[in-house]
């Protein structure tokens, strides 16, 4: 009898030892529709002086209010801010003075996802500004072939002066050409001319 009373002794600290006995949602759950609360239970009644639950989202974010407590049942309000992953932690005094730590962690699949790496775009105006302003967009400007005047196109005006002159310079050689040739012509008939009156006359 002195034995089996032994044996027994031990086994009185442990059991004064609080532990978690389950969770809603249940630890490692998937979960689609947004619980309004988060509920813990223990083995025995927690004290609310010495108990601390947490809950965190996805970036650390906090989605827990106060917790209510209904005998050996912790309830705390769930604030979710976006799908993910969230991690209820609590910790609490056992009645022999030894803390008691864990968590509960379950997937939340309705919302949408937190992006933080996301940044907005530039706007329209600032990559017209910056190309306006960069030196590359000044020197192809007056550097490029287009840009001097002896990139005239063949119907353009600037074009056609040279051959113009030409024209104009051609046909006023031929003009006096012509007036040189009558000339002589001229000179030609009057010396037949006299000659003729001469030979009458002798």
């Amino acid at each position: 009898m002195a034995f089996g009373v032994s044996l027994l002794v031990p086994a009185t600290p442990a059991a004064a030892h609080n532990s978690l006995t389950g969770s809603d949602p249940r630890d490692g759950a998937r979960v689609a529709t947004v619980p309004a609360r988060i509920e813990l239970r223990f083995l025995s009644k927690p004290a609310p002086a010495t108990t601390k639950i947490t809950i965190t989202g996805p970036d650390n974010v906090v989605a827990g209010g106060p917790p209510a407590f209904d005998g050996k049942r912790v309830r705390v309000p769930f604030k979710p801010a976006a799908a993910g992953l969230y991690i209820v932690g609590y910790q609490l005094a056992s009645s022999d003075g030894h803390p008691v730590k864990g968590e509960v962690r379950f997937t939340l699949t309705t919302g949408t996802a937190a992006d933080p790496s996301a940044a907005p775009p530039a706007t329209d105006g600032t990559s017209a500004g910056a190309s306006a302003g960069s030196p590359s967009a000044g020197a192809s400007a007056v550097g490029s072939p287009t840009a001097g005047p002896a990139s005239a196109t063949p119907g353009s005006p600037t074009a056609s002066v040279v051959p113009l002159a030409q024209e104009q310079s051609d046909s006023g050689g031929r003009w006096w050409l012509g007036a040189l040739g009558g000339l002589v012509l001229l000179a030609a008939l009057g010396a037949g001319f006299v000659l003729r009156r001469r030979s009458a006359r002798g």
